[in-house]
């Protein structure tokens, strides 16, 4: 898919007025994120790469992405989102028990680990544990669907789309702090802000009050 934004780099606002020292702090500390270790097991964290890869694969020609290393900080911190589903277990349990139980659905579909999948069977796994036909005994106590929903789905695309590598590929402005947001209508953007590919060049509409 061609980069609708090619040229747009949000990071280059890192040093100028746009950001304040705490954004920088935030976004500082997300992109020099690592691995923890010790976390998951040499199984699970495989998994868990293939997941990300195939549900939130970072774009083309942009830097990579620490969507894997967010995610793998959550389970370290048992961190929650305030709220759970109570048929689920908190998250880091969640993330152990289904990263396991999607390990076992590929040993049951396909013979080996889900690691070691293609990516078209990976998807396939993937989308019959999102509609709950699962075959695996390790879900018996881990409902399929609401695993992918709240858990898998939600944290995967929360870490990837807080990246700056995804803010830049969609031409998002990032984070307002301190400076805010001026012309929020319909075709209508601030002077910081990408431009689409292609775009015809054209003045600005003014801002109205």
């Amino acid at each position: 898919m061609a980069d609708r934004f090619p040229t747009y780099d949000v990071l280059a606002k890192r040093d100028s007025e746009s950001w304040n020292d705490k954004t920088r702090e935030v976004i500082d500390a997300r992109l020099a994120l690592q691995v923890r270790d010790g976390v998951l097991t040499p199984t699970q964290l495989a998994t868990l790469r293939l997941v990300v890869e195939r549900v939130c694969p970072d774009p083309e020609g942009r830097p990579a992405t620490t969507t894997l290393a967010m995610i793998v900080d959550k389970i370290a911190d048992n961190r929650s989102d305030g709220y759970r589903h109570h048929a689920l277990p908190p998250t880091a349990e969640a993330w152990q028990r289904g990263l396991d139980a999607l390990d076992a659905e590929a040993h049951a579909r396909y013979g080996v680990g889900f690691a070691a999948l293609s990516g078209e069977n990976a998807d396939i796994v993937l989308r019959l544990v999102s509609e709950g036909d699962v075959r695996a005994a390790e879900w018996e106590n881990l409902p399929p669907k609401l695993f992918w929903g709240w858990r898998l789905l939600s944290d995967c695309v929360g870490a990837h789309w807080s990246q700056p590598s995804l803010w830049s590929a969609m031409g998002f402005g990032g984070p307002a702090a301190p400076r805010g947001y001026v012309r929020t209508g319909i075709d209508r953007r601030d002077p910081w802000e990408a431009v689409e590919a292609g775009e015809p060049l054209r003045g600005l509409p003014k801002h109205r009050a």
